[in-house]
């Protein structure tokens, strides 16, 4: 976090309105690719929600990453992962009740029946139980797998093993735990 910051910090520092620089259109390019993304799942009447999806998908990304450098995924450990569950399950139902308020959201629980309601009190435990899940277990398999095959093969083989472990499937769960959260407001909004 201590790096995002920093890095956040230095990258904002002199933005210019005319002739911007390299650094700063990427940027630019990035974020406007991720708030157009985010606002075409959620729309554009809740776009109050997409720093955070924003945030938690660099801060994903980063973590899922960092292996490359040698240290080890804080996704890894299981309580980073139910952190960021029980926050998306925060957010989740609390954009349900912003946007609809309590008196719908409550009755939301009984329909179609009155006899779901134990099933859709369960499932909202059971969404960021799945998100933290996946995340940690996709995390921790992929270390255990360069760890072994760091112990068995260590020179050439877990190189490009390592690239897709490290980056493509780190980038990917990044990109899935944001998707779903947004996916999941979508349908606790409506």
């Amino acid at each position: 976090m201590v790096v995002l910051v920093l890095l956040s910090i230095i990258f904002v520092r002199n933005l210019k309105v005319e002739n911007p620089g390299k650094v700063q259109l990427v940027l630019e390019t990035g974020i406007g690719w991720a708030n157009d993304f985010f606002e075409s799942i959620i729309g554009k009447e809740n776009r109050r929600y997409i720093p955070y999806l924003i945030t938690v998908l660099l801060y994903l990304g980063c973590s899922n990453t960092i292996a490359l450098f040698g240290f080890k995924p804080p996704t890894k450990d299981l309580n980073v992962t139910a952190a960021l569950a029980i926050l998306s399950m925060l957010l989740i139902e609390g954009s349900g009740i912003y946007k609809n308020g309590i008196k719908k959201w409550m009755k939301h629980f009984t329909e179609p029946v009155p006899l779901v309601t134990p099933i859709m009190i369960i499932e909202i435990f059971i969404r960021p139980l799945s998100l933290c899940m996946r995340l940690f277990g996709n995390m921790l398999a992929g270390f255990i797998v360069m760890e072994l095959l760091k112990a068995i093969v260590p020179l050439i083989i877990p190189i490009p093993v390592s690239f897709y472990f490290d980056i493509f499937d780190g980038l990917l769960q990044a990109y899935v735990f944001v998707f779903l959260t947004a996916l999941f407001m979508k349908e606790q909004m409506e």
